[in-house]
């Protein structure tokens, strides 16, 4: 026979698994995200991930060749600092709609922090609720579990 705080222990276990999936979850779109920006007159066209990685530099049309090589290097720098902030932006609309204790968008977005490192698959628990969850209320007999 169950009590009621069996049911309110399977719930939080079940709450907590639903919270790592979606961490994970959210890892994983955010490593989908890309954004392109094209440069005015589309002398480049600029992509990168959602770390900020240049994953494409194209060059659309033939308007860079008649651009001297330092008006050149600021248009692509320009063109990428876009890019990035739009990844930026796409990266915080995932992440900041669940944000577990204190991590911020940028760990994510850096690759400082995996949420599998800090939501195990299995949830550690102390003895005293472990003994619980396995076998209901009272105290383990001196030397180890209930039976």
């Amino acid at each position: 026979m169950s009590s009621p705080y069996d049911e309110q222990v399977e719930e939080l276990l079940a709450q907590y698994h639903q919270a790592r999936e979606e961490a994970v979850d959210s890892r994983r779109r955010i490593d989908e995200i890309e954004a392109t920006v094209t440069a005015q007159r589309r002398a480049v066209k600029v992509t990168v991930g959602a770390r900020g990685q240049v994953k494409a530099l194209d060059f659309p049309t033939s308007a860079y060749r008649t651009m001297a090589p330092k008006d050149l290097s600021k248009v692509i720098l320009a063109t990428l600092e876009q890019a990035r902030a739009q990844a930026l932006s796409k990266v915080s609309e995932v992440a900041l709609g669940g944000m577990p204790g204190g991590m911020s968008a940028a760990d994510l977005l850096e690759g400082r922090v995996d949420p599998q490192s800090f939501l195990p698959e299995e949830l550690e628990l102390p003895e005293a609720v472990r003994a619980y969850v396995e076998h209901g209320l009272g105290v383990p007999e001196e030397g180890g579990r209930r039976d």
